[in-house]
């Protein structure tokens, strides 16, 4: 499975469990780690927990096993890795604090290239 398609499968999860303000940005540019990053919020901590369930057992059932899930303790935050999509499930109050969408958005700054740091 691509990451077009993982990722679409990752917002058909979260659209199917009301996911509030889902949106997708493209960091494979300033990011080593991943190409795709979903943010969505959760009106609740069980709403939150539910997104990223969601997203697991969709995931699994296309045969797409995720490589790590962090936060279940809390619920304010969660985060799925799929490898090349990662998830941030969030109660609004904490996606407000940590801002990924301008962290991370169209306003952030690329990633250092190794070409560019050999010549430096």
């Amino acid at each position: 499975m691509n990451s077009e398609q993982l990722t679409q499968l990752v917002v058909d999860a979260l659209e199917d469990m009301k996911g509030v303000d889902i949106k997708v940005l493209d960091v494979h540019e300033k990011s080593s780690v991943t190409d795709i990053m979903v943010i969505v919020a959760g009106n609740s901590s069980r709403q939150v927990k539910s997104l990223a369930n969601s997203v697991v057992e969709k995931a699994k059932a296309a045969g797409q096993q995720p490589l790590g899930v962090e936060g279940e303790q809390d619920s304010s935050w969660m985060l799925v890795d799929l490898g090349d999509v990662v998830i941030h499930v969030m109660l609004p109050e904490t996606r407000d604090f940590y801002n990924l969408e301008k962290l991370w958005g169209d306003d952030a700054p690329e990633a250092a290239s190794p070409e560019a740091d050999a010549s430096s």
